[in-house]
Order: structure tokens, then C-alpha cells, then sequence
């Protein structure tokens, strides 16, 4: 048992503290995925299939005027983040949300954190309806949020000055994505599983909005 300075014995070394240490909010947004997941895995595959088609990015419902109701079309940019192909979907997408958000949300603080993690899955998710404008299949999946958040991870890096250790993965993650470009098809449920524009223009919008939330330090 630890003891403190006048010889008494001390909390034990580790009390009082989270035995995940990660920020609250990426805790919520974990914690939020993997709920709802669990929960479209209890509705049933009819049900599931219900809720992809509603709440996922439909790139033809924007291009079209055919689809969804408006509200759909207002929220679909945010609910379609929420929703994942499957359990492994999810697990690589928090695992990485998890390793790459804690530097961006002791930079930007919580609200400003959220505020840029949305905003980069919506412009990531208009990006794949630009280069996707017919068609029907929904997309989902937090990639493109976390996209923006490895390239913020990397912009802080650079500010740092420590910008090399991480330029090797980030060259590995652009030749994959490009890679799935030339090999897949057109990204959704009925092609390929990859949203690779998604991710890349996420990524490019995490390097670009990132000064953005940045905190004012001074007058």
C-alpha cells in the first residue's frame, strides 16, 4: 500500500480515475455508435434495412428530388455518421476515432471539437454526392468524420514541429484510399463498401478547417 509524505497510507496509485482516460466526448461518441448499432442489430434486418434507407446518405435524394421526405434530406448528413456496415465497421472506426481525436480535443476543447468532427463528416459525405450524384445507395459510416480528424491530427503535428512521424501513415492511408478509387466501384451498400471521396475530402477538410476552431489565445 502507497503512503504519503507523513507516513500514512495514500489512495492507492490509479483512484479516482477512468479506466478508459479518453476525453468525455469521444467516450459519448463511441458509446452512441456502438448503442445504436446494438440496437439495430436487436430490430431485425427488415427494420435495419428501414433505418439504413432513412437515416443513411442517399447520394440520388439530393440530385434527383426523388427519395426521402425533407427532414430526411436535413438530417441524413449527420444521422448516416451514426450508422456503420457491421460490427467490424465499427470497431476499426472507434479503435481510430479513439487513437486520433484525443490531440484534436485537448487543441479545440469539447464543443469545438464536436462542432468540427460534424462538420467534417457532412462535407465529407457532400463530397461523395458530388462525385457519386445517381446513386442509390445509402451511404454510412463515421470515416468521413474521422478523416477530418487525422488530417487536423496532422496539422497540429506540424505546428509542433512533429509533423515526419506521422507523414509515413498518412502516406499508407492516401495510397489505400486511392487504391479502393481505381479498384471499386461505386461506393454504397450495393458496390463497394468503400467511401474513399468521402474519406479524402474529409481529410482535406480537416487540413483545411482546422485553424478554424482553433481557439482565439488572445485579444
Amino acid at each position: 500500500m502507497p503512503f504519503d509524505e507523513s507516513g500514512h497510507p495514500g489512495p492507492s496509485r490509479g483512484a479516482g480515475q477512468r479506466a478508459i482516460n479518453l476525453p468525455p466526448v469521444l467516450l459519448w461518441l463511441i458509446g452512441i455508435n456502438v448503442a445504436i448499432q446494438l440496437v439495430r442489430e436487436l430490430l431485425g434486418e427488415a427494420a435495419d434495412s428501414d433505418i439504413i434507407l432513412q437515416f443513411g446518405l442517399v447520394p440520388a435524394a439530393y440530385t434527383s428530388g426523388a427519395g426521402p421526405d425533407l427532414l430526411s434530406l436535413l438530417i441524413a448528413p449527420i444521422t448516416y455518421q451514426f450508422l456503420h456496415g457491421g460490427w467490424l465497421h465499427l470497431g476499426i472506426n472507434m479503435v481510430t476515432l479513439a487513437a486520433f481525436g484525443v490531440p484534436v480535443v485537448r487543441a479545440l476543447g469539447t464543443r469545438r471539437f464536436l462542432l468540427f468532427y460534424l462538420s467534417a463528416g457532412i462535407v465529407a459525405g457532400f463530397v461523395h454526392v458530388f462525385f457519386f450524384p445517381d446513386s442509390m445507395d445509402p451511404v454510412v459510416g463515421a470515416s468521413g468524420a474521422i478523416s477530418g480528424v487525422f488530417g487536423a491530427v496532422l496539422m497540429l503535428m506540424r505546428y509542433v514541429g512533429s509533423l515526419t512521424s506521422l507523414l509515413p501513415v498518412a502516406g499508407i492511408w492516401i495510397a489505400l484510399n486511392v487504391f479502393f478509387g481505381i479498384m471499386g466501384g461505386t461506393p454504397g451498400a450495393g458496390g463497394d463498401p468503400i467511401a474513399w471521396t468521402a474519406h479524402i475530402g474529409g481529410f482535406v477538410y480537416g487540413l483545411a478547417a482546422i485553424r478554424l476552431f482553433m481557439p482565439r489565445l488572445g485579444p
